[in-house]
């Protein structure tokens, strides 16, 4: 019997811990959040900013598609910084992160999201793509 529990959100929206933010920010100044709480746009159909921090929703289609354009602004000489579950098991991850991403930062231990009380039942991982380095092959 499999606990469906492991493999499912019930949720899209797991707001970001605001510590990891907040460093991550410091870090590399973000200037615009494709996926903020309560967006009043559609982060996929838009332009990004030069410094975009994103934690997209948690359907595998939805985290896919911003993978994807992730990319795509990557491509086109912006920064984008992703807290996403740490999947290395999918074709998102060998076909799109894996040949495209500057770095990848796994995260020890689960997190904990601001608006949850309790550890995610995922582990996680950020994935930077940063036009000013180089993609190591």
């Amino acid at each position: 019997m499999i606990n469906k529990g492991l493999f499912t959100s019930y949720r899209q929206d797991w707001k970001t811990p605001e510590k990891i933010f907040l460093d991550l920010n410091k870090e590399f100044d973000f200037d615009f959040d494709p996926c903020p709480n309560n967006p009043t746009f559609n982060g996929l159909e838009i332009e990004w900013g030069l410094r975009n921090f994103v934690n997209p929703p948690y359907t595998t289609k939805l985290q896919d598609n911003f993978v994807k354009k992730a990319v795509e602004e990557f491509k086109k000489g912006k920064l984008v910084v992703m807290l996403i579950p740490a999947r290395t098991d999918t074709t998102r991850f060998h076909d799109f992160i894996l040949p495209n991403a500057t770095e990848i930062r796994f995260i020890k231990r689960r997190l904990q999201f601001d608006d949850c009380g309790k550890d995610a039942s995922f582990g996680s991982m950020l994935c930077i793509f940063d036009p000013s380095k180089e993609v190591e092959k």
